[in-house]
C-alpha cells in the first residue's frame, strides 16, 4: 500500500477509514442539495446567498475560536486571507452552484474530482514541478473519463452542458489556485483560522454579490429553498471545514495512500444519490467514465512500490 496502515491496530485503522468515508460522503452531498433547490425556481445568486448567510455564523465564531491567544493579522496577511477567500471558496462555489443549473451532479461531481491533477498542473507552470509517468498516466485516464461522461451528456442537453461544464471546470481551478497559494498562510496562521477567515470573506462576498445584482424581493424564495439553505450551509458547507479535519486524522491512522483512496466513495455516493433522489439516469457512459475517473485518479494518487 506503501503506507505502514498494515502495521496499525484494527480499530484504529477502522476509525481511520470511517473518518476519510464520512468526510468524502459529506462533501458529496452539495451537489444534490443545490440541484434539489434549483428544482423551486431559485437562481444560483439567490441560492449562494442562502447558503453563505446560514454559514457565515458557523465560519465567523470558527475564525475567532481559532484566533484566541494568536497574534493580529499584518497587511500582508489581510491580503492573503481576501484573495484565497475570493478565490478558494467564493469564486469556486458560484461558479460550481451556476454549472449545477446546466449539468448533472454525477459530472458535476467527476469534473471537481481531478482537481488533484489541476493543483500538479499548476505547480508544472508556476514552480517548475516535475510530472511523473504515473501521474501522467492517473491524468489521462481521468480526463478520458470526464470527457466520455461529457460527450455522453452534451448530446443529451448540447450547448447548455458545455456551459455548465465549463462553469465547473472554472470552479475546480479556482479552488486549485486557492491550494496552490495556501501554504505559506497555513503555516503562519494555521488551518483552522485561515479557513475560518477566509470562508467568512466569502460569505460576505456572496450576501454583497446578491444585494448588487438581485433586488430584496427576489430573496422570497420557496419555504423549501430555505430548508435545504440551511442543510447545504451545515452539512455541505461546514461539514466539509471538519471533513478536513477528518481527513488529516484519517492520514495519521490509515496512510496518506489509503485516505486519498477512500476518497473515492465521494464521486460514487453522488452518482448514487444523484440516481436516487434527482432520478439521473445512470447509464454504460456515465458507468465507464466513472471507473475511468477513480482509477486514473487512484493511480494518480498512489505511491510507487519500492523495488525490494
Amino acid at each position: 500500500m506503501g503506507t505502514n496502515a498494515v502495521h496499525l491496530p484494527s480499530k484504529t485503522l477502522a476509525t481511520g477509514l470511517i473518518l476519510a468515508t464520512l468526510g468524502a460522503i459529506a462533501f458529496s452531498g452539495k451537489a444534490i442539495i443545490v440541484k434539489l433547490a434549483y428544482r423551486h425556481g431559485v437562481d444560483a445568486v439567490t441560492l449562494i446567498m442562502y447558503r453563505m448567510l446560514f454559514a457565515l455564523p458557523i465560519f465567523a465564531v470558527m475564525a475567532w475560536w481559532a484566533s484566541r491567544g494568536k497574534p493580529p493579522l499584518n497587511r500582508h496577511d489581510w491580503w492573503g486571507v481576501l484573495g484565497l477567500g475570493f478565490t478558494g471558496y467564493y469564486l469556486a462555489s458560484f461558479l460550481d452552484f451556476a454549472g449545477l443549473a446546466y449539468i448533472s451532479a454525477s459530472l458535476e461531481r467527476l469534473i471537481l474530482y481531478i482537481n488533484p491533477t489541476l493543483v500538479l498542473l499548476l505547480g508544472l507552470v508556476l514552480y517548475k514541478r516535475h510530472i511523473s509517468r504515473r501521474h501522467a498516466l492517473g491524468m489521462a485516464l481521468s480526463y478520458c473519463g470526464v470527457m466520455l461522461v461529457f460527450g455522453h451528456e452534451i448530446n443529451l442537453e448540447g450547448a447548455d452542458a458545455a456551459l455548465g461544464a465549463l462553469l465547473v471546470f472554472g470552479s475546480a481551478v479556482s479552488y486549485a489556485v486557492y491550494l496552490s497559494f495556501s501554504g505559506e498562510l497555513v503555516q503562519r496562521l494555521g488551518s483552522l483560522r485561515l479557513v475560518g477567515l477566509a470562508t467568512s470573506v466569502a460569505c460576505v462576498l456572496c450576501i454583497g454579490q446578491f444585494l448588487v445584482l438581485r433586488p430584496l424581493t427576489a430573496a422570497l424564495v420557496a419555504p423549501e429553498v430555505i430548508w435545504l439553505s440551511v442543510l447545504n450551509a451545515t452539512l455541505c458547507t461546514a461539514a466539509p471545514v471538519l471533513m478536513v479535519m477528518m481527513v488529516m486524522m484519517a492520514i495519521e491512522r490509515i496512510g496518506a495512500g489509503m485516505a486519498a483512496q477512500t476518497g473515492m466513495v465521494g464521486p460514487l455516493s453522488t452518482i448514487l444519490m444523484g440516481v436516487l433522489l434527482l432520478g439521473e439516469p445512470f447509464t454504460a457512459w456515465v458507468a465507464v467514465g466513472t471507473a475511468l475517473v477513480v482509477a486514473g485518479i487512484f493511480v494518480f494518487t498512489s505511491r510507487p512500490r519500492p523495488l525490494v
